[in-house]
């Protein structure tokens, strides 16, 4: 997809493009058969995608920190479809307790477990540590997600191999992965305050995240396991990730464009997106019939593009993956 394609929303191969809702990419999708968690499921674009693949008829577990935001989601959910199946569960994505807790509570269900959207996230936040002590952009935006995602893996495999229904997990990540520290991670420095950017935070996160799906899917397909690993970038869509800056917008348009995006990248950052095309191409990923078998990719306005040099590094991919079960069963340690 080119310049002209992002500003005007022209479709890409893929039929859809930045202009494309949710509703309209996932049309004529029956999902009757599937099991959804999606992290952050209370507002913004996990709310949407929430209520889409519930409209789809898929039953959705709302994953939030706010039991109340999540219920009254829930309800809205119900109101415009009175049959749709829909459940919250808290999930504090920060605290490694609370994701174990949420583990437990939704294995107790019984339920299968066909997609996992780890949609959920903070951004720009000042320099915070979590309960666990791990920087809290990286704490939230990719332990937390690492960790769900690990303790759900039996839950998704069974479920693969027992409906033959492919299992999706996509990880919603960001085109500011590519404004990050030198090297990608500090992974000797990750919760130090020293050096501290929240706008590099963020980006290490979002880099963490395709990194993360695209181990993922090495694993899977080593393994010869029936499930998809894919990143996503939604967009820029004006939601509660932008509270920590009232200013944030500028400086977000200003440091994309001149530092990580490249010249030929600002006009695209004019086309703002509201919620419905926010959430399309984590829906499209999720449930498209197209991507049966497509993994380890990066999609941006519901089309395959290419992240990084830096998130398509095999071998930084690794070393995320083991310096991240190591921070789990340091902090794990430390708390028992």
């Amino acid at each position: 997809m080119g310049i002209v394609s992002l500003i005007t929303g022209r479709p890409g191969s893929s039929g859809f493009g930045s202009a494309s809702t949710a509703e309209q990419v996932t049309d004529g999708i029956d999902a009757t058969n599937l099991t959804a968690v999606i992290t952050g499921g209370a507002s913004g674009i996990g709310l949407e995608t929430a209520r889409v693949l519930a409209l789809r008829k898929a039953h959705v577990i709302i994953a939030a920190r706010n039991m109340a935001a999540a219920n009254e989601a829930k309800q809205l959910i119900l109101k415009e479809d009175d049959t749709a199946r829909v459940d919250t569960l808290k999930l504090d994505l920060s605290s490694i307790a609370s994701i174990k807790d949420f583990a437990q509570n939704f294995i107790a269900l019984n339920l299968p477990l066909n997609i996992l959207i780890n949609n959920a996230g903070i951004m720009f936040c000042p320099y915070q540590i979590s309960e666990d002590g791990i920087e809290m952009q990286f704490a939230t935006n990719h332990i937390g997600h690492f960790l769900l995602t690990n303790l759900l893996l039996d839950t998704m495999n069974r479920t693969a191999k027992e409906t033959g229904i492919e299992g999706r997990i996509v990880n919603l990540s960001s085109i500011a992965h590519q404004y990050t520290y030198k090297g990608g991670i500090r992974f000797q420095k990750i919760n130090d305050r020293a050096g501290y950017s929240d706008k590099k935070a963020y980006g290490q996160s979002k880099l963490a995240n395709i990194l993360h799906a695209n181990e993922l899917s090495r694993r899977f397909q080593e393994e010869g396991v029936n499930i998809t690993a894919n990143s996503v970038h939604p967009g820029l869509i004006m939601t509660n990730l932008f509270k920590h800056s009232a200013v944030v917008m500028s400086i977000c348009l200003f440091s994309y464009i001149f530092i990580c995006a490249g010249f030929l990248k600002f006009f695209s950052f004019f086309l703002w997106k509201n919620v419905p095309q926010g959430a399309a191409t984590t829906c499209y990923v999720a449930l498209h019939p197209n991507l049966k078998g497509v993994t380890g990719k990066y999609f941006l306005d519901c089309n395959e593009m290419p992240p990084s040099a830096l998130a398509r590094d095999e071998t930084l991919a690794k070393k995320l993956w083991d310096f991240s079960n190591k921070m789990i069963n340091s902090a794990s340690k430390t708390s028992a």
